[in-house]
C-alpha cells in the first residue's frame, strides 16, 4: 500500500495563486485608501440622512458601509494569508477571510430587515424630506464610488475576492443614483412615499446578494465539493487512468474561494516502486491539467487487499478492469 501527497509546495495553491501572489503587496494601499474614503462617506450620509429625515440616504449610507467592511476584509486576508501554515494551522489561514465574510454578511441581512421593516412603517407615515440636501450628498458618494472602483479595479483581474469588492462598489454606484433620483423626486413633486420604496428597494438589493453569498460561504466553512469539478468529475478522471480498477473514498473540498483539495483511494494492480510511482505522477497530473487540482492526497492500494472490500464495498467508480 502507498500514500502520496500530490502537493508541489506547502501550500498546494497551483499557479492561478502563485500568479496573484506578486499583487499582494503593490495593491495594499489602494484598498487601505478605497475602505478608509468609503468608511468615511458612510458616516457622511448617515448624519445628513439624520438631518434631512431620508431612510434611503440612510440604507445607502449602511450599503456603503458594507462595501468598506469588504474592502477592509479584503486588505486583511491579503496580509493574513502571507502567513505561513504552521502546527496550529495546518492548512494556513486563508479561511479567516471566509469567516469573517460570513459575519459581515449576516451582520448585512439583519440590517437590510430593519431598513425594510423602517421602510415599511414610512410608507403608512411618510415624514418630511430636505431633498436638496439627499441629492447632494447621493452626488457625492456616487463620485466616491467611482473613485473607489477604480482604485480596486487593477487587483480585482487577478482575484475573485477583489472582484467582488468591484462589483460592489458599481453596485453602490447605481444605489447611489436611485438615491439622486428620488431626492429629485421629492424636489419636484414632493412625493415622500419615493424614499420608503427606494428604501425597500435598496434593502432587498443587500438582502438576495448578501444571502447568495453567505451561501457559497457557508458551502467553504462546511468543505463542500465545488460546482466545478464536480466530486464525479474528478472520480472519473482518477477510474480512468490505465493502472486503476476502481476509485472510493474521494473527498474533494475548497481550503478558500481558489485552493481545491482532494484525497482519495485508488484500488490498482501495480505492485512494484516504479508502477506506484508512475500511477502517482499520472493522478497528479490529471488531477491538475483537467481541472486545476494542485493539492492531492492519493492512498494507492492493492486488489487484493483494498479497504473498500474489507468495508463490504463504499461507493466508487470502476476503473479499467482487472487482467
Amino acid at each position: 500500500m502507498a500514500h502520496s501527497h500530490g502537493h508541489p509546495h506547502s501550500h498546494g495553491q497551483g499557479h492561478a495563486h502563485g500568479h496573484a501572489h506578486g499583487h499582494l503587496h503593490g495593491g495594499d494601499g489602494r484598498i487601505g485608501w478605497a475602505a478608509a474614503v468609503n468608511i468615511g462617506l458612510t458616516v457622511v450620509q448617515i448624519v445628513a440622512g439624520v438631518l434631512s429625515g431620508s431612510l434611503m440616504l440612510i440604507a445607502d449610507a449602511l450599503h456603503n458601509l458594507s462595501d468598506a467592511m469588504s474592502l477592509l476584509i479584503a486588505w486583511a486576508a491579503r496580509r493574513i494569508a502571507r502567513r505561513p501554515a504552521d502546527d496550529r494551522m495546518t492548512f494556513g489561514y486563508a479561511r479567516a477571510e471566509v469567516v469573517a465574510a460570513l459575519i459581515n454578511f449576516t451582520t448585512l441581512v439583519i440590517v437590510g430587515l430593519y431598513l425594510a421593516w423602517e421602510a415599511i412603517a414610512r410608507l403608512f407615515d411618510p415624514q418630511p424630506i430636505e431633498g436638496w440636501t439627499v441629492v447632494i450628498v447621493a452626488g457625492v458618494a456616487l463620485v466616491i464610488d467611482v473613485i473607489t472602483a477604480a482604485l480596486v479595479y487593477a487587483q480585482a483581474k487577478d482575484s475573485l475576492n477583489m472582484r467582488a469588492a468591484f462589483l460592489h462598489n458599481l453596485a453602490d454606484a447605481g444605489a447611489s443614483v436611485a438615491v439622486i433620483l428620488g431626492g429629485i423626486v421629492v424636489i419636484v413633486w414632493d412625493w415622500r412615499l419615493a424614499d420608503p420604496l427606494l428604501t425597500l428597494l435598496i434593502s432587498a438589493w443587500v438582502i438576495r446578494h448578501a444571502l447568495v453569498e453567505m451561501g457559497e460561504t457557508v458551502r467553504i466553512l462546511m468543505n463542500a465539493a465545488p460546482e466545478a469539478p464536480t466530486a464525479e468529475e474528478a472520480r472519473d478522471t482518477l477510474a480512468g487512468l490505465e493502472a486503476v480498477t476502481s476509485v472510493h473514498h474521494l473527498h474533494l473540498w475548497r481550503l478558500d474561494e481558489r485552493r481545491l483539495s482532494l484525497e482519495a483511494h485508488l484500488v490498482s494492480l501495480a505492485e512494484t516502486p516504479a508502477a506506484l510511482a508512475d500511477l502517482r505522477r499520472a493522478a497528479r497530473a490529471a488531477l491538475s491539467e483537467r481541472h486545476g487540482i494542485e493539492h492531492a492526497t492519493l492512498e494507492i492500494e492493492h486488489v487484493d487487499d483494498a479497504c473498500e472490500a474489507r468495508e463490504g464495498g463504499a461507493p466508487s467508480a470502476q476503473g479499467r478492469p482487472a487482467v
